[in-house]
């Protein structure tokens, strides 16, 4: 169904990330090297993104585990096989039924190419996801890192990459400007980077703190 691994990047990618930022290449000194699991097979990254959407990790995490223990190989036709009802009753909300069997159906159909996107560059890969149903310019992002494994991916629209730059460099606000400024920076990079703002907004760092002004009630 799938191979799972870890993002491969390695003394390469992150050498080059210290030697652009000093504040980032001590917050990487600080934490060490991080595994990021990837999903290789695309259709499966798609589906466990759709699950994945305004849930809890936890829940995200038990979803996926009941639908492969119900399909055993997660594909296009076995998704098409089931009925809407068999899916809803393992926790996939009906909105999100239907963004899965749209995709399966496209695929089956031969109306969208999934292999093809491994030709195209990260801006054509984006161009083609967004025009499934269910698939935002985030989750496209997603994809892009946590399957096709594509290096210079740094998403604006991921609130906690965005906390984490502002706890590292102790900006109250980044604006779409400071974060192109940032992006270049690390580019080629960028999904590396990811995973240390990631990291910070954790609280790997327990001294970090986020800067971002407080609502006055």
């Amino acid at each position: 169904m799938m191979i799972d691994n870890f993002f491969k990047y390695g003394i390469k990618e992150i050498e080059y990330l210290k030697s652009k930022d000093k504040k980032l290449a001590v917050a990487i000194d600080k934490i060490g090297t991080l595994q990021r699991s990837v999903i290789t097979d695309l259709f499966c990254a798609l589906v466990h993104s759709i699950i994945g959407q305004q849930i809890s990790t936890k829940a995200h995490h038990t979803i996926w585990e009941r639908l492969k223990d119900k399909l055993t190989t997660v594909k296009p036709s076995t998704i098409i096989a089931l009925s809407d009802e068999e899916l809803q009753s393992i926790g996939i909300s009906f909105k999100k039924v239907g963004y899965i069997k749209n995709i399966s159906q496209k695929i089956l159909d031969k109306d969208f190419d999934i292999e093809n996107l491994k030709t195209l560059n990260d801006t054509q890969v984006c161009e083609e996801l967004v025009k499934l149903k269910g698939i935002g310019k985030w989750t496209a992002e997603m994809i892009m890192i946590f399957s096709m494994q594509r290096m210079d991916v740094l998403s604006y629209g991921d609130l906690a990459i965005v906390r984490g730059m502002r706890m590292l460099y102790h900006h109250r606000k980044i604006s779409i400007e400071k974060f192109n400024k940032y992006k270049r920076r690390y580019s080629p990079y960028g999904s590396v980077a990811s995973f240390y703002f990631w990291a910070i907004a954790s609280g790997a760092i327990p001294e970090m703190k986020d800067y971002i002004p407080k609502k006055i009630r």
